[in-house]
This record gives C-alpha cells, structure tokens and sequence, in this order.
C-alpha cells in the first residue's frame, strides 16, 4: 500500500504523507520554482531536502496551546519510506526514526 499520495495531475503538484509525530498529513511541492525532488516512489517515497512544518508558537510567540493542538515544530527528512524525525522536533518522535505509516486507499 502507498506510503505517499501525489494526487494532483496538474501543477502545483504536491506530495501528501502522514506524519506519526503530528498525526496529521503534511505536503510539500514537487513542482515550480524551490520544490522538493521526489524519487517517483509511492510505496518508498525520498523527498529532498529536509520537511519543516511550524504552526503555533513557532509561527507566533503569543499563540495559547489547546489541547489537541499540532506540534510547534516537525523537522523531519523522508528517504526509502522512512521518516527521520530531527531532533528540534517538539514532539515524542523526536530523534527518531520510523517507517512512514501506509495511507488509507481513497473510496470515490
């Protein structure tokens, strides 16, 4: 099963994997000007360079955490189907290293 939706047949084109640190998908560009390179892979994705993802209080030093609100920070490099979580991540994966988790098939 994939491990990456790359959904969009027309620019931008955006790669879409989900994350176990933030139990949430992030994206990245894989087309136009400063994109990520993406190896074709679905099922073993490698995206280059490092995903950095900043919401809360990373973005704005006067947000107020709420229960079930993302991580501040997620750093993380995606290479053969893994996610290597940098170590300013502020959440429990941070420092490690995971398989990336097999998304749910769409049902149209």
């Amino acid at each position: 099963m994939a491990r990456l939706e790359h959904p969009s047949p027309t620019a931008p084109h955006y790669a879409w994997f989900h994350c176990p640190g933030c139990d949430t998908k992030h994206a990245v560009s894989t087309s136009g000007p400063g994109c990520w390179t993406w190896n074709g892979s679905l099922d073993r994705p490698t995206l280059t360079p490092s995903v950095l993802v900043r919401t809360g209080r990373a973005v704005d030093s006067a947000w107020v955490r709420e229960e079930g609100d993302p991580p501040d920070v997620c750093h993380s490099f995606v290479t053969d189907g893994r996610i290597q979580f940098l170590s300013d991540c502020t959440h429990a994966l941070a420092g490690q290293t995971v398989d990336l988790p097999e998304l749910e098939p769409h049902h149209g």
